[in-house]
């Protein structure tokens, strides 16, 4: 166990913070004071919440809404936000110059949830410029570096978020997912980050609400935790149109059912799709061996997954022609070269190649949901090398293949976001550097609460639940 010298209440799980808090305990304002202290404690070495707003959060807490029935009620929890989600009165930046003293009025749909269920928002997360890449630097605020050796980058786009976990600065911190942007973060951190189904957290992003690309979806230190935070998110919200209802049980219930029997189809590289070192394959398959010698069934078995890079590449030109594009110019024209080539690409695609991609997209859906009848989750890597240094915006090589652009070594993302199938990032042991190592796993559409139950068993088994937090390993 890593050393942790911070406030001991940073040190509590979410769970037993909210219990806390509902038998009073400890009050809001003892663990926003935490909070505070361990963000001013560990900032300066690891830059992931660059905007704190504590006068705000004291007013939230003193006018908390009365929620204590609710299933995903937090109770005055301190939660930290990605600074692409509008925080009312609080500097939204979407890290890129134009927008670098940006103030919103209204907060978004899923930011009045978490608020109207108890959460107090103690700080924005850093993320890279509109949230395009894997590494999260940018030009406002600079690099975000990994706790476990400030040498190496945090992952992106949610990299602040991960690391304002992995550090003690809050018990829960809320993501974002295009390109594995909770769940790269989440596996170099040593934290869990969940991409859920599309609508389960909200929906797309303002602008292009239909879209299912591009989602929110819950980050925390352990699954119980995870569980807590998506029953905050879950709901319907008519101005959110692909939002769902709540399950009849929640997350949290879901979790603590019996699993039965646990079945696991293993492609630590999807058959080919994806590039990974040896040293990140043998990890997974250790800790996969660890879970079959207990009793649950690993086989190594992948679908088909023909035409995904091309459809995955196409929904995200998609995205970024619809939305980054019809930015003003002015905004646009401090955009970094990768970012103008995404929107390049977006709007260069035809309508052959968008149309060909809603078909294929069909074809994958249903290509995984046959295979996951016969398993209940499909294993594979989340990234394929550990970090590099923070100063590299993306690795130029995997496993001694080259990479032709920053978002190829992010390919183990694109399968969860081309069917919409929930996938996440659970943490599965270290490299021999130090470095944590996250196993992706994805399940059955709208399956979270499955994903969730085989996730806990694999938890429970390789005991990394309480990895973080961590004091900041600073290396130079």
């Amino acid at each position: 166990m890593a050393d942790f010298t911070g406030p001991e209440l940073c040190k509590l799980s979410a769970v037993e913070a909210v219990q806390m808090l509902r038998r009073k305990e400890v009050s809001a304002d003892e663990l926003l004071d935490a909070s505070l202290t361990r963000i001013a404690e560990v900032e300066p070495s690891v830059n992931a919440t660059v905007t704190v707003c504590a006068d705000r959060a004291r007013a939230q807490i003193r006018d908390l809404p009365d929620g204590s029935d609710q299933v995903g009620w937090l109770a005055g929890l301190p939660i930290a936000i990605k600074d692409l989600n509008n925080v009312a009165g609080v500097r939204t930046s979407f890290a890129t110059q134009a927008l670098a003293d940006f103030v919103p009025d209204v907060s978004e749909p899923l930011v009045e949830r978490l608020e109207n269920r108890g959460g107090v928002i103690v700080g924005k997360t850093n993320t890279p410029e509109m949230g395009a890449g894997g590494n999260t630097t940018n030009a406002v605020f600079g690099a975000t570096r990994n706790p476990w050796d400030t040498r190496k980058n945090a992952g992106g786009s949610s990299g602040g978020a991960a690391v304002s976990l992995a550090t003690g600065e809050v018990w829960l911190s809320q993501g974002s997912d295009l390109a594995g942007s909770i769940r790269t973060p989440s596996a170099y951190c040593g934290v869990v980050g969940l991409r859920p189904s599309p609508g389960r957290a909200g929906g797309g992003p303002a602008g292009i609400a239909f879209e299912r690309e591009g989602l929110a979806g819950p980050m925390a230190r352990n699954l119980a935790d995870t569980a807590l935070f998506l029953d905050a998110m879950t709901g319907f919200d008519p101005r959110l149109p692909l939002s769902i209802e709540a399950p009849m049980q929640s997350f949290q219930a879901a979790l603590l059912a019996e699993p039965g029997e646990i079945r696991v189809a293993f492609a630590p590289t999807l058959k080919g799709f994806g590039e990974v070192e040896p040293e990140i394959k043998a990890i997974m398959q250790t800790a996969l061996e660890a879970a079959q010698a207990v009793g649950v069934t690993v086989d190594h078995a992948c679908p088909d997954l023909s035409g995904l890079e091309e459809t995955y590449l196409t929904l995200r030109g998609v995205h970024y022609g619809a939305l980054t594009a019809k930015l003003p110019p002015e905004v646009r024209q401090h955009f970094k070269p990768t970012l103008q080539s995404n929107i390049a690409f977006g709007l260069a695609l035809t309508a052959d190649d968008i149309f060909r991609a809603m078909a294929q997209r069909t074809v994958l859906y249903h290509s995984v949901r046959a295979f996951l009848t016969k398993w209940d989750v499909l294993a594979c890597a989340v990234v394929g090398l550990e970090p590099t240094n923070v100063e590299v915006e993306y690795p130029g090589s995997v496993n001694g293949v080259a990479t032709k652009d920053y978002v190829e070594w992010l390919k183990f993302s694109y399968l969860g976001v081309t069917t919409t199938l929930p996938s996440m990032s659970l943490p599965c042991g270290f490299t021999a550097s130090g470095m944590p190592v996250g196993l992706q796993l994805i399940g059955p559409s709208r399956g979270e609460a499955r994903l969730l139950q085989v996730a806990k068993r694999l938890e429970l088994i390789w005991g990394f639940d309480k990895a973080v937090p961590i004091d900041p390993v600073v290396k130079v």
